[in-house]
């Protein structure tokens, strides 16, 4: 009886949904429709929150910005809701069971993350724009709890390290498909490049950092060897889309950030010491001030555009003469700086550059594609945004959590026996060392794009100091990226 009575309801509520939804569409009101979908979503919020994560996970790569004209601020749909559902309802059950493993509150990464967001609401209560601010400051509040403190519980679970991963990987697929394929209409030049990946990233900067982060991930599935031969076949196909795409991206920070990744590579390979990269650096350094002069010099005489032609394209790197992206980061981090002397401790407050900066600009150093608006763009620069923004402690303490991320990493390498949790823990160290350096040339932390792979990343290294450690590779790694 109590089966037959169940299934009565649900013909029941069916049928009304279908004959209701069907007048509200004959009235040419069709969001009803989403009804089903926001369901299946509170019901996963309450059974399945770790499907619900990476739920958002592959829609990330998909998702599409909404800015609010007024204040010049965006909102990714579908995943951002998302994720402000999922801190919410986070916040509930921390309140309601007023417990949380204390391993992850005392690893270093998270007490630097903790002071670095106590921190920015400190400088949003001070900021020149609070209400600016505080948007900042809530935006970077569900990006790190969903994918921070959230994620490395769900990290627990190895296999959830590899849907983590293969969930943004084929979306991103997707996207770049949809990339080549517009990018293709136009003959593969250097111009189109910067926006054929519409609406999916904002410019091809963000679209060739997700790349350079994942591809240390694509290069490692290639020597996996727990991958079947057809499934490291697969991802020799992948390195090969992902290649293409990172040419034809036309991001010479990506390019970068990559040679530098792959010297770190080289470093761990070889179990260099750090006496032996402590002697190295001094070096590099005392000849870096001897010849400074002469190498400005030459900077300056090295006018060579941005280029279709690929070698011409890499030699404009160093065009600080009449390359005006190059000029106008310059122009932009001269601002900041201004900013920051101004207001050294607490600075203008988080998320308000590009709405101060404009009268910190000299004519002499504006360039053709400068504004006073503060419509392009931000500090490009993690380090230096945070510093004219939130003062030197705001920027200390992000560079702070990147020192305990790359210590973390390297324990794991040096500790953790040979297997895939090893490789993969190295082929993700190495993918967020491609964003710190990108880090110094661009910001996208305030999108869901970057966010998402880069507190995701750090997750997945914190749970894996935290509850790997001490696994053996028999016990914990098989099938890891395989499974």
């Amino acid at each position: 009886m109590n089966q037959t009575l169940k299934l009565r309801w649900i013909f029941s509520l069916s049928a009304a949904f279908v004959v209701l939804n069907t007048l509200c569409c004959f009235f040419e009101f069709y969001w009803l429709n989403l009804l089903p979908v926001v369901c299946i979503i509170i019901y996963l919020a309450f059974v399945s929150v770790d499907t619900l994560l990476l739920i958002i996970v592959f829609f990330t790569p998909l998702s599409i910005t909404i800015t609010d004209p007024e204040f010049r601020l965006g909102l990714s749909l579908p995943t951002e809701p998302l994720m402000i559902g999922v801190m919410l309802l986070y916040f509930f059950k921390m309140l309601y069971e007023g417990k949380y493993d204390m391993r992850i509150i005392r690893h270093p990464v998270t007490i630097a993350l903790l002071i670095n967001l106590g921190w920015i609401f400190v400088t949003a209560v001070t900021s020149e724009m609070p209400v600016i601010s505080f948007k900042f400051l809530l935006a970077r509040l569900w990006f790190v709890t969903c994918f921070y403190f959230l994620a490395v519980q769900v990290f627990q679970k190895q296999a959830q390290i590899r849907r983590f991963i293969w969930l943004y990987i084929i979306p991103l697929v997707i996207v770049i498909g949809y990339t080549l394929y517009n990018h293709s209409q136009f003959g593969f030049r250097e111009d189109p490049a910067h926006w054929v990946m519409a609406p999916f990233f904002n410019d091809h900067t963000a679209y060739g950092a997700i790349l350079a982060m994942f591809f240390p991930l694509v290069v490692s599935f290639i020597f996996n060897r727990s991958l079947s031969p057809s499934g490291r076949i697969f991802s020799l196909i992948l390195f090969c889309i992902f290649t293409v795409a990172l040419i034809f991206s036309y991001t010479r920070a990506a390019w970068v950030s990559l040679l530098i990744a792959l010297a770190l590579w080289l470093i761990y390979m070889f179990r260099v010491g750090i006496r032996t990269l402590l002697i190295s650096a001094a070096a590099i350094a005392i000849i870096l001030a001897m010849v400074w002069g002469d190498l400005v010099r030459k900077l300056e005489k090295n006018r060579q555009d941005s280029s279709t032609n690929l070698t011409e394209h890499v030699q404009s790197i160093s065009n600080i003469s009449t390359d005006a992206s190059n000029l106008e980061r310059l122009n932009r981090w001269n601002s900041a700086m201004r900013m920051f002397h101004e207001r050294p401790i607490l600075g203008w407050g988080p998320g308000t550059y590009s709405f101060q900066y404009a009268p910190f600009q000299l004519s002499s150093e504006k360039t053709s594609i400068s504004t006073n608006a503060g419509n392009k763009g931000n500090a490009h620069s993690e380090y230096i945004g945070p510093l004219c923004e939130s003062g030197m402690l705001g920027a200390g303490s992000f560079v702070a959590i990147l020192i305990c991320v790359i210590w973390t990493g390297s324990r794991l390498f040096y500790r953790l026996p040979k297997g895939d949790l090893r490789s993969t823990t190295l082929a993700v160290l190495l993918g967020l060392v491609t964003y710190m350096v990108h880090g110094g040339l661009n910001n996208f932390l305030d999108t869901d794009k970057a966010s998402v792979p880069f507190w995701g990343f750090i997750a997945i290294l914190v749970a894996a100091d935290i509850y790997h450690r001490g696994a053996s590779a028999e016990e914990k790694t098989p099938g890891l990226i395989a499974g």
